[in-house]
């Protein structure tokens, strides 16, 4: 069977353009948005209420796919690093991976998290529960 990777649904976010978007979720400009997924995935929300943790999966759509090193943070003055070494957005399979909270859950597919960096229109290709720290 060939691989498929399936886009669920989109980012929706008041940050347009990839030079406005914070480079993690917990820095200053990350946002407050909103996950339409396509109404077909609606069912995968049941039970999911807000203040659910989560980690949303994206695809970084406007990231190289060819790069396999960078300047950590675009910071040229910095030395090359592997982007295995890094978070950069620009590797050879794009995926972005955000710890969000949900803020509300609407009808039919959509949900309200924060923060979140993403740029608008950007797909989405998983949604996750955060997993919890065990204790003791």
């Amino acid at each position: 069977m060939k691989p498929e990777l399936v886009i669920i649904g989109h980012v929706r976010s008041t940050i347009k353009t990839r030079d406005d978007a914070p480079k993690m979720e917990d820095e200053p400009g990350a946002v407050r948005a909103r996950i339409e997924l396509d109404p077909a995935y609606a069912d995968g929300l049941l039970a999911m209420e807000p203040g659910a943790q989560l980690d949303l999966l994206t695809w970084f759509h406007q990231s190289s796919r060819d790069a396999l090193q960078v300047h950590p943070r675009g910071n040229l003055n910095s030395p090359l690093r592997g982007v295995f070494t890094t978070r950069s957005p620009n590797r050879p399979n794009p995926i972005g991976l955000h710890q969000v909270t949900v803020v509300a859950v609407e009808a039919p597919a959509t949900l309200v998290v924060e923060p979140l960096e993403a740029i608008d229109g950007t797909p989405v290709i998983d949604i996750k529960p955060r997993k919890k720290e065990r204790r003791g």
